[in-house]
């Protein structure tokens, strides 16, 4: 099984290796280790590993609780593969072809954030929607800027796209809040993309404004 662990350690020579060993005795395989935070003497790093047999989040979560000094603040399953490069692959199709930016930007932002699904949502209607993402999405009042919220049993990161009249939507159903290094990863990437959408002249059809044919369906 795929997890990725959210751990706070002491930010101390040895820590990182502490933990890693504590993880190995276990019988986990790290394969990546995403450095999101170090301040106040403590670090929060993300371990993607591969979990023996039938071990669960909630095992993986007591095991790693046990590790003196450290605090795991989110298990859950991952299909982010480590050693690929899903934004670039993301900015790639993106710059390929401009015209499906948000809808190629909707489809992969899920993988990319560790997340379930993820929306494009503009005049109260979703206008992009990735697989697994609700025909509905009811927006909170929409932000000015990036931020994370929590509604009902879910981890939302709601990132605005003023040009575009979007906000669009990712949502966690598992593990902690959205860090805010992922949301500053976020933005970038949605900021970056709405700059290539932006050359695609208005007026043109729903597909060549990157409304696939089940987008439409939802207008």
């Amino acid at each position: 099984m795929l997890l990725r662990l959210r751990v706070s350690l002491p930010d101390r020579p040895g820590g990182l290796g502490q933990v890693a060993k504590a993880l190995g005795a276990l019988g986990a395989d790290i394969l990546q280790v995403t450095v999101l935070e170090r301040e106040a003497g403590r670090a929060v790093d993300d371990f993607t590993v591969t979990w023996p047999g039938l071990a669960d989040a909630t095992e993986a979560r007591e095991r790693m609780s046990a590790v003196p000094g450290v605090r795991v603040e989110g298990v859950w399953a991952t299909r982010d593969a480590p050693g690929s490069a899903p934004d670039y692959d993301l900015l790639m199709h993106v710059a390929a072809e401009p015209a499906r930016g948000y809808a190629t930007l909707v489809d992969a932002l899920p993988a990319l954030c560790g997340a379930e699904w993820s929306v494009a949502v503009a005049d109260g209607a979703v206008r992009h929607a990735s697989l697994a993402a609700p025909a509905e999405f009811d927006l909170p009042e929409p932000p000015p800027r990036a931020i994370t919220m929590d509604a009902e049993e879910l981890r939302l990161m709601l990132l605005p796209v003023v040009a575009a009249g979007l906000h669009v939507v990712v949502a966690r159903a598992e593990g902690p809040v959205f860090h805010r290094a992922e949301v500053e990863r976020a933005a970038r990437i949605v900021d970056v993309v709405s700059r290539m959408a932006a050359r695609v002249q208005t007026g043109s059809s729903p597909a060549e404004n990157g409304l696939g044919a089940r987008d439409e369906a939802r207008r």
